[in-house]
């Protein structure tokens, strides 16, 4: 899939208006910040948005939950993982790289990178989990192998020529404050309800 403007342009779209309503709601109970989405590849349509949930689930993190609603819905009515793109707001956990794996995704596209689920959100489990459990320093997962490759949207931008990127930058800008909300919101009120790792 060739890296537009305007395939850049959709994923933001995703991220702002269907997938961070749920998570300003989700925050509102006690869960993460953390979201995902499936798009076709096709016509960049919407397959399903989702949210973290942990507060029902310790397992049910933005990317496993998403997977978990879509196969709610029947066999029927999910299309096959090559047809999609996987998208994630925050780079996926060990967890959840694992479960997109399992599910049959040959990408996943993300908007903040691990540094910044720690730095920026004070969320530090990513890296955490990382290093202790599979002794991986930041970033030393493969972001290209024989299941997916990993996509980072801010990189992407990055990537484009000066007209394209501008525009673009600015957006990135708009929703970097929108979840520096979210994230006020979850640390004020991070472990009320027993989230074991919050």
């Amino acid at each position: 899939m060739v890296h537009t403007p305007q395939l850049i342009d959709r994923l933001l779209d995703v991220i702002e208006n269907d997938i961070a309503p749920l998570t300003r709601a989700g925050v509102a109970r006690g869960n993460k910040i953390f979201g995902a989405a499936i798009l076709l590849k096709s016509d960049l349509s919407l397959v399903i948005a989702e949210t973290n949930n942990e507060v029902e689930n310790p397992l049910w993190h933005g990317e496993m939950h998403a997977i978990k609603r879509l196969y709610e819905r029947g066999r029927d009515q999910v299309p096959a993982p090559a047809d999609c793109i996987f998208l994630a707001t925050h780079e996926p956990c060990s967890l959840c790289l694992s479960a997109i794996t399992w599910a049959g995704y040959d990408n996943f596209y993300y908007l903040f990178s691990h540094e910044e689920s720690r730095d920026a959100f004070n969320i530090p489990h990513d890296l955490r989990i990382l290093k202790e459990v599979f002794t991986l320093e930041p970033g030393g997962y493969q972001s290209v192998n024989a299941y997916w490759t990993s996509h980072d949207i801010a990189r992407m931008v990055a990537s484009l020529d000066r007209g394209s990127r501008e525009a673009l930058v600015a957006r990135l800008d708009d929703i970097g404050a929108l979840y520096a909300d979210l994230s006020e919101a979850y640390q004020r009120n991070k472990g009320s309800v027993g989230i074991p790792l919050d």
